[in-house]
């Protein structure tokens, strides 16, 4: 079992490492190289997230979409970062594999397995998108993908952490929005 288990983690680690080169050879130009950290930062602390809590706890129309926000960055928080990256404690592409000559980011310090920025922005993404699906459920959700892809873009996690964050994140969204349920017994629309 031991054995499988080697070759198989071997496995994806080749399929990661080729995706993430593949982006360098093939995706990486001026412009991205201008966009993707500034795309990156907005994911950095969950801070666009924390943001739109914010903006929409202060009204009542969107009230419940805050919440729900908030409950699910922090079960991101505790999930994520505090629980399953220090357990897997995988280390970042950039120390393994064959990154580019100079990371356009500062080197981040913590495990890559799975990517925080990209489970936070799913799991706000989808909580806004359960509160009502409107046009800024699309923005939330294109912007959860962007920040996702930033990360693999700027050789910081591997195509797995971002997928894996992706559908935790989706998860703990849906879990979030379960919470606020028993706090709110109306939908209220976005």
């Amino acid at each position: 079992a031991v054995i499988l288990m080697t070759r198989l983690f071997r496995a994806f680690l080749k399929i990661d490492l080729s995706i993430l080169n593949y982006i360098q050879a093939h995706m990486t130009n001026p412009i991205l190289d201008k966009v993707m950290p500034i795309i990156t930062r907005l994911g950095s602390g969950g801070i666009i997230w924390i943001c739109l809590s914010v903006s929409c706890m202060l009204t009542k129309k969107y009230r419940r979409a805050g919440v729900t926000v908030a409950i699910a960055l922090i079960l991101s928080l505790i999930i994520c970062n505090l629980t399953i990256k220090p357990i897997a404690a995988r280390i970042r592409p950039f120390l393994i594999g064959a990154p580019p000559d100079k990371l356009m980011i500062t080197p981040p310090s913590d495990f890559s397995f799975p990517s925080g920025h990209t489970t936070a922005s799913f799991a706000a993404a989808v909580s806004v998108w359960l509160c009502g699906g409107s046009a800024l459920a699309y923005f939330a959700l294109a912007a959860a993908a962007l920040i996702g892809f930033s990360r693999l873009y700027l050789y910081v996690h591997y195509p797995s952490d971002v997928i894996f964050g992706a559908l935790l994140g989706t998860a703990i969204g849906i879990a979030a929005f379960s919470l606020t349920a028993l706090f709110f017994t109306k939908q209220l629309p976005l």
